[in-house]
Formats: structure tokens, sequence, C-alpha cells
């Protein structure tokens, strides 16, 4: 299996994967401006892409997690979804973008794909939630994405998309055999709900990744945002063995066999 990922910033990042050219959460915005996220909820993005939409190329498949807050579809990631061949989001998500190009999942729905001269792809959709018990109402439906070619048992990436580590999330991932997995981290809090967390820390992170025992594991979404609450630093200090990459440089991801 071919896989080069490049990390361009938040959750976005390019899946090179035998063939596939796959992108996740497209988000190029500039930096400076404020998104609101609702009920009090905003974030102001911090830093800015590590390259430009109009230099990717050609896009297969846009993996969306949620459609709904700015950190993982701005504008100008918005802007690139007609020329995906397809996008896969939340079936809520579908329904508000209502394109011919758009397929909605809900967790453990899959997806078939098929190109010339690829291998078949297929999609499935993992649990996230996306802050704490009985949160979904007010955050809304969210999605990983697990991705496996020519029918294999064995998962070639994994997404997991925005989500706190809960029940379901452990369960998956004690089944999974994961090649790479690309784990959301930042710790989302925000002011007026005081220390309730909507995404993963890295202590969060070491248990999923301890138990899903992937050949490599990348973080990604830690960055760029002012809603993210453990300093980048922290997170590489006490995760030292994952794969952080360079924004904007292509990587092979290579990992020995087991």
């Amino acid at each position: 299996m071919g896989c080069r990922l490049t990390h361009l910033g938040g959750p976005t990042v390019l899946i090179e994967l035998d063939g596939w050219r796959i992108l996740t959460d497209p988000t190029f915005d500039q930096p400076g401006r404020r998104y609101a996220f609702g009920l009090g909820t905003s974030s102001t993005k911090t830093a800015a892409p590590a390259a430009a939409a109009e230099d990717l190329g050609p896009i297969d498949v846009i993996l969306l997690s949620h459609d709904h807050h700015a950190d993982n579809l701005d504008d100008r990631g918005r802007e690139l979804l007609p020329a995906a061949d397809t996008v896969i989001t939340t079936t809520a998500g579908a329904r508000r973008l209502a394109a011919s190009n758009v397929s909605g999942l809900r967790a453990g729905g899959l997806l078939a794909l098929d190109r010339p001269g690829r291998p078949p792809l297929t999609v499935r959709a993992t649990p996230c939630r996306h802050g704490p018990p009985l949160s979904r109402p007010l955050t809304g439906q969210v999605i990983g994405f697990a991705l496996s070619l020519d029918g294999a048992e064995q998962v070639a990436v994994w997404m997991t998309g925005d989500t706190v580590l809960h029940r379901p999330l452990r369960r998956l991932a004690r089944r999974l055999d994961v090649d790479v997995m690309l784990v959301h981290l930042g710790s989302v809090q925000f002011p007026i709900t005081g220390p309730l967390r909507y995404s993963m820390n890295s202590t969060d992170a070491r248990q999923l990744i301890h138990l899903t025992d992937p050949r490599v594991a990348v973080p990604v979404h830690y960055e760029g945002w002012s809603h993210f609450h453990e300093p980048q630093m922290r997170a590489r200090a006490d995760l030292p063995e994952l794969a952080w990459l360079r924004p904007g440089r292509p990587t092979d991801m290579r990992a020995p066999e087991r």
C-alpha cells in the first residue's frame, strides 16, 4: 500500500492512497477572522494554510466530518466541494449541502467507490461525540472515516474526526486493524462552557492509540484556532512517538510490518 500524507493545517490533510487523492475537512481561509459556532461559542483562525486550495490539483474524494463548524469547513473550503468527484459527510450535512456529488453516512454506514486504474475504496463512517454526554443536540452530528482498499478488513487510514473519548469509540478501536491513524487533538474548550471539552487531549489520544495500536499515528487539528486549549508543545511532549508532520511537506507513511 502506498500512502502519502500532506498536512495542510488544522484538520486538513491530503491523503494519496494507491492512486486515490482524498482531502479531509477542507479549511483554506486566511487567518484573522472570528467564526461563530452557535450558542455563544466562537473561535478565531490564527494560522494560514500550508498551501492554497488552487494548488492542490484534482481531488477524488472529500471526507467532511461535519459541515457546520468553520474549523472543519470554512468558506474557501466550501468552494472546493463542487470540484470533487465525491463528498462524504454526515446525513444531516448532506441534507444541508444538497449537491449531487454529496453522500451522507451515519456511524457504521459504508460507501464503496470505484475508479478506473485504482483499487476499490470502501469508506466506513465511524462514531464521534463532539462534546460531553448529551451534547449532540447542541454540537450536531459528526463522524470519522475508516478507509479500506480492495474489500480488505484492514483499515488503510482511520480519521477519528472531532470527538472526545467515549464508549463506542473505544469499542471500535479494539476491533480495527489500522495502518495509519489521523488523530484529532486540541482539547477544544470555550469560556462559556468552562471545563467541558469538545475534542480529545493528549491523554485521551494516548488511550485511544493504545487500544487501536496502529502502525503509525499522525496528530492533526491541534493548532491554528483559538479554541484549542492544550498547547501544542505540551501535546508534542506527551506524545513524542507520534508522526508529527511538517505542514505542507508530503510525507510517505512507512512503518514496520507486524
